[in-house]
């Protein structure tokens, strides 16, 4: 496999006049390795990707690998509603060596057929041009409202064997995941959230891709690691109850991130992007004490 285990969408750090910080993004991404993140997913949902220009995401990119984050361990999202962007982000990825991309179907139109999304992409991979190019579908339709059917991934599949090789169902739809991972055994499929770890795991996926590790990265990997091993139903439980406890208490970007500046004590962490709207520090706080009674410890960054 060219990606498993823990994969991270990276929190985007800004500065106070709305610009990434990408220093402190490098820090960041470089401290989530060092934790046990199988990879980093910049660029997706969790990153404010969609508030980000192709050219602060390129630039940012660079930054990465320039810093010494290894290309290889690195799955940008390059998706974007224009085609000719979305070919220019993902063969910049993939001049830089990137392991793969991320790739969101293009989102604005609602209610295109399976065709007009196989055009896009198979459009996509004929621009870039290159046997390099590793595409990892994005299929998120509670947000882009427009996803990757279990058929169309097929037809992709079928399509470009050696290309589209992988998936992030963010659906929250155990069934649909389940589906993917039956219909097709040989591509690399992962759930958007840890809540689906362990089932996926047993039916052959290649492990997570979830915004919940930007803070729990060790909890997650640990249970990845010893997923065959007794207890692992329990060290489920346990990722499971933290992501729900995120999950249930604020919007989970500007909450991470507030929660990211209340554990760090730089303020600057709670900054985000609009049309996003920061959450408090005593948010922030409440989500602490939640955490702290089921024995959550903040790994650090």
């Amino acid at each position: 496999m060219s990606f498993q285990g823990v994969l991270v969408p990276v929190l985007t750090p800004f500065k106070a006049n709305l610009k990434p910080d990408a220093e402190k993004f490098a820090a960041l991404c470089r401290a989530i390795l060092d934790q046990g993140a199988g990879g980093l997913a910049v660029f997706g949902t969790t990153s404010e990707a969609n508030s980000l220009s192709a050219e602060e995401r390129m630039g940012l990119l660079e930054v990465l690998i320039g810093s010494g984050i290894p290309a290889a361990r690195l799955m940008p999202g390059t998706g974007a509603c224009a085609l000719p962007e979305a070919i220019r982000t993902t063969g910049h990825a993939v001049s830089l060596g990137c392991g793969g991309v991320l790739l969101l179907p293009p989102f604005y139109y609602k209610g295109v057929s399976d065709d007009g999304i196989y055009a896009f992409v198979d459009g996509l991979i004929q621009g870039v041009g290159s046997s390099d190019l590793r595409v990892y579908l994005y299929h998120i339709p509670p947000v882009a409202q427009v996803g990757y059917s279990v058929d169309l991934v097929g037809r992709l599949h079928g399509a470009h064997p050696g290309t589209v090789v992988g998936l992030k169902d963010s659906s929250g739809d155990w069934s649909n995941t389940a589906a993917l991972l039956a219909a097709y055994p040989d591509m690399e499929i992962f759930p958007g959230s840890e809540v689906f770890l362990l089932d996926a795991l047993r039916a052959g996926g290649a492990g997570c891709i979830t915004a919940t590790a930007n803070m729990n990265v060790p909890m997650i990997a640990a249970s990845y690691a010893t997923w065959r091993d007794d207890g692992a139903d329990d060290r489920q439980a346990a990722i499971t109850r933290i992501r729900e406890t995120v999950q249930g208490t604020a919007p989970m970007v500007p909450l991470m991130k507030a929660y990211l500046a209340l554990k760090t004590g730089d303020p600057g962490w709670a900054t985000v992007r609009p049309p996003m709207v920061p959450v408090t520090e005593a948010v922030a706080r409440e989500l602490d004490a939640k955490l702290a009674v089921l024995g959550y410890q903040f790994p650090g960054i």
